[in-house]
């Protein structure tokens, strides 16, 4: 096994950041540092940097977390994870700006921040692939492949997914998708006039999808229930896609339609 990711948490209420510290140390992170001030943080990232930040966007103090991130970014290029109770758009939109791996709302669950913190080691360790010449880059060449490498679990929202880009977060209207095919450890999502490869399982992006408008009717697909064309024994038809069905979900599907 390789050295520990480092990992330094900024988070002014301090009960929340020695949960995080533990869990992160159980789960054989190594935590550098709590800081409750984007201030304070700035100097210690000088002495001892981090591989890692997790970031409150609700800092007190001379800056917020999001001053906070643009300060660090004007010199590091620390991958950052923000901590959020608050998900307004106002804010949302300002935390976009510095292109953060992930949010992650409080109050959250250990396996929330354990997949965080593991996608973004994987994309840390995919860019260092890259930069070596052996990755793959960012499109298939056929020109309709947009290759997000990252965590897009916390930018599912109700009506639409944002995914990153070339350092851009592109949205994806939930409407326009048609459906999701797994790869591997990988999901692909078909939508309107392109493809989205994920770094992201199946199963995850199955979790957080909403339910209303998905549903996982194979072991390989998600479809969106409002694009299905044709409702056959063993498939479904979309956008003239023939989706293979498992029996078991054939009954859950119909009785899904009749609700929609």
């Amino acid at each position: 096994m390789g050295k520990a990711i480092k990992i330094l948490i900024i988070e002014d209420e301090m009960v929340i950041a020695a949960n995080i510290s533990l869990q992160l140390s159980e789960l054989g992170y190594e935590v550098i540092g709590i800081l409750p001030r984007g201030e304070e943080a700035l100097s210690h990232i000088k002495i001892d940097q981090p591989d890692i930040i997790l970031l409150d966007i609700r800092l007190k103090g001379e800056l917020d977390g999001i001053e906070t991130a643009h300060e660090i970014q004007k010199q590091y290029n620390i991958p950052i994870i923000y901590l959020t109770a608050n998900a307004d758009e106002a804010h949302f939109n300002r935390a976009k700006e510095t292109h953060p791996y992930a949010f992650i709302s409080k109050p959250f669950k250990k396996l929330d921040l354990q997949r965080a913190i593991e996608l973004t080691a994987d994309r840390i360790e995919l860019k260092k692939s890259s930069e070596n010449g052996n990755g793959n880059g960012n499109s298939n060449g056929n020109g309709n492949e947009t290759v997000a490498n990252g965590n897009t679990t916390d930018f599912i929202l109700n009506d639409r997914i944002f995914v990153r880009h070339n350092e851009k977060m592109l949205k994806i209207d939930i409407k326009d998708i048609y459906y999701i095919e797994a790869d591997r450890n990988y999901c692909r999502i078909f939508s309107q006039g392109r493809e989205y490869l994920l770094v992201m399982t199946l199963k995850d992006i199955d979790e957080k999808l909403p339910q209303n408008h998905f549903l996982r009717i194979h072991r390989s697909y998600i479809i969106n229930l409002s694009q299905i064309d044709e409702v056959a024994g063993t498939h479904v038809v979309i956008s003239k896609k023939a989706i293979p069905m498992s029996k078991a979900m054939r009954a859950e599907l119909l009785k899904r339609l009749q609700t929609i």
